[in-house]
């Protein structure tokens, strides 16, 4: 049986990291056997690499090793790529055609992002698991086939199979060993080693000085986070290997090409923050005012039925009681800020104390607040739109002339 060390080499496979060399060994004791292997692992981490070790090492090794990427696949036609389709069983069928799981008969398929596949294609591939069972799109005979089976996903799928997008008794039949990955961000003794073995090969790939790290940009390069793990190192080393004319590479010079990954977030949280914060006060302020409204039409209500004039005195005297409340004629659309009726105004009206009472110090403070309010709002809308009314009426949500009047009610 070949060593661990003749695998890294054979494959190209470069790190010393435990966890690195845990999954390569069960990869090697497993390929023997046609026992179906689920590796895990976050995305870019190289898990399509034990796949090609678990076909190598096995049995099926001269037979054919095909490789489906099920998240590249439209989830109309990826019934049709893995088990194949009669001709006229779809729009477009004009022949029948052999799908990955007949053409890989006695070989090895590596499903890579499984997690993808739609819940009807998953009820077909646990079936080819039990029994070795399909059936091509448009046809009912039942076909056989002898695959062997290994499949990868970045995908949480414990998580998957709670929200329903997975099927819990597929997983298990996919992961009677699973294998996972480490990502890059936790084999800090290889990221290095890594790094010159891209940087030898983009070397001899273009013609070129092989580049080097000095001892802090080492260090740069060995605590950055790698969030695209090994992919993102090698397209990394590529394009400095091309860019940089000069081959002796300064931490400066490595942080220029690594994301800022906090970049400006403090500033977009504060914006955000400040514009909802604006948004709840106006919407506050807005009800407040419609509930005021509202109060004022029942009040206009009653007063009517506890006049004892007649027709036209009455309306008359409810006429002066809206304009005192309103400060301006009835007849225009937009209310003003609420006064506080006068208690010699209200006294001629004679109400009901039962049925209306007023607290005139309550009253008057929360007027106030009201009001220290609006004008506040006013303040900041002008602020933010330069002093132009008409877009600071806008996001008032009130007209050009209201907002025209109320600047001068301020002093604004």
């Amino acid at each position: 049986m070949d060593s661990l060390q003749s695998i890294k080499q054979r494959f190209g496979i470069i790190g010393n990291n435990n966890q690195l060399n845990l999954a390569l060994q069960k990869a090697m004791r497993v390929a023997p056997t046609d026992i179906s292997v689920l590796v895990t692992g976050e995305s870019g981490v190289g898990k399509e690499v034990i796949p090609k070790i678990i076909h190598n090492l096995s049995h099926r090794k001269h037979s054919k090793y095909i490789a489906v990427n099920c998240g590249a696949i439209p989830e109309g036609t990826i019934d049709s790529e893995l088990f194949g389709h009669e001709k006229g069983s779809f729009t477009g069928a004009s022949q029948t055609r052999s799908g990955y799981f007949e053409v890989a008969d006695g070989g090895t398929i590596f499903l890579d992002e499984v997690g993808e596949l739609p819940l009807t294609t998953q009820v077909r591939l646990l079936r080819v698991l039990e029994n070795g069972e399909f059936l091509k799109v448009g046809s009912s005979k039942v076909q056989k086939t002898d695959v062997r089976i290994v499949a990868a996903t970045n995908l949480d799928m414990s998580e998957a199979i709670q929200k329903g997008k997975f099927r819990e008794d597929l997983y298990y039949r996919l992961s009677t060993v699973e294998i996972f990955l480490p990502p890059l961000r936790n084999r800090p003794d290889d990221i290095h080693l890594l790094f010159r073995k891209f940087a030898s090969d983009f070397a001899q790939k273009y013609n070129m000085p092989t580049i080097r790290l000095d001892e802090e940009a080492i260090e740069v390069l060995v605590s950055n986070q790698w969030k695209g793990n090994i992919r993102q190192l090698r397209n990394l080393t590529e394009q400095i290997s091309v860019i940089e004319q000069n081959r002796n590479i300064t931490a400066p010079i490595l942080r220029s090409y690594l994301p800022d990954y906090n970049q400006n977030l403090p500033a977009l949280v504060s914006e955000s923050k400040r514009e909802s914060d604006f948004a709840n006060e106006r919407e506050i302020l807005y009800k407040i005012l419609f509930d005021m409204r509202n109060d004022i039409t029942d009040l206009k209500k009653l007063t009517k039925e506890l006049l004892n004039e007649d027709s036209a005195q009455s309306e008359k005297s409810t006429q002066v009681l809206i304009d005192k409340i309103y400060g301006k004629s009835a007849s225009e659309e937009d209310a003003p800020t609420l006064e506080i009726i006068s208690n010699e105004k209200r006294d001629s009206f004679e109400p009901n104390p039962e049925i209306v009472s007023f607290d005139d110090a309550e009253t008057v403070e929360e007027t106030l607040s009201l009001q220290e309010k609006e004008v506040e709002m006013i303040k900041q809308a002008l602020e933010r739109n330069k002093g132009k009314r008409k877009l600071a009426a806008k996001e008032l949500g009130i007209s050009e002339r209201t907002l025209y009047r109320k600047i001068n009610q301020y002093n604004l």
